[in-house]
């Protein structure tokens, strides 16, 4: 880890670099919009709150990188770094307002969620996905030295242990019929969401100002 970490790639190695996080930005953009296409639609066919949830997280996640991608497209992006980390916190604040009310109808029995051996599939395939995506953006970004990559492979990794409690709900409520797992899960994913959001009200994402990601400016290698 030392040697990623002893000095600034030289341009080259940087245009590499910077090549992959574009790659590996993409492939989880692209593999979030699938992901939440499907989650939606077995949510749906299932009325699992869990699932719906997932799904929901999902595009929040999309919009999230699209808001990022419209700071940056910005001649001066420092600008625009307000509005951008405001329109994430409110839509992980909608998700989490709207996931918490579907989970409370399913506990008090307004709803009945169904198997769903769709969503199991689905979350197990994004449980082995997302931490390899995650460990891969962040070992490119420490190396590169850009704060924003570091940061955006941990909401990736967040995306795994939401996956995790996701199957467990769904896996519990398969075998035995505990319906209640479902709305359980959809609750930590609630609960995911407003801390994200609250994070990302405050600014609190490990940012690094732009003017040193550009290399216009110096700073501490190691600020996160």
């Amino acid at each position: 880890m030392s040697g990623e970490r002893s000095g600034c790639p030289d341009p080259v190695r940087r245009g590499v670099l910077r090549r992959r996080i574009r790659i590996i930005v993409a492939i989880t953009i692209g593999y979030n919009v699938v992901e939440a296409v499907i989650a939606l639609a077995a949510g749906a066919i299932a009325s699992s709150a869990a699932l719906i949830g997932f799904g929901l997280d999902s595009i929040v996640e999309v919009l999230s990188a699209a808001a990022i991608a419209w700071q940056f497209s910005a001649p001066d992006p420092e600008k625009r770094e307000r509005v951008a980390l405001r329109i994430i916190a409110f839509s992980f604040f909608g998700l989490a307002a709207y996931v918490t009310v579907d989970a409370g109808l399913s506990l008090l029995g307004f709803r009945d969620p169904q198997h769903s051996p769709v969503g199991i599939a689905l979350a197990a395939v994004s449980l082995a996905v997302m931490p390899f995506l995650s460990w891969i953006e962040r070992r490119t970004g420490r190396e590169l030295g850009s704060a924003s990559a570091v940061a955006d492979s941990k909401q990736t990794l967040i995306c795994a242990y939401l996956s995790a409690a996701v199957l467990v709900g769904l896996v519990l409520n398969a075998l035995f019929g505990w319906a209640s797992a479902d709305s359980v899960a959809a609750l930590v994913i609630a609960g995911f969401a407003v801390r994200e959001g609250m994070e990302a009200w405050k600014g609190d994402t490990c940012a690094m100002p732009v003017t040193a990601l550009t290399g216009d400016r110096a700073v501490e290698p190691d600020c996160c």
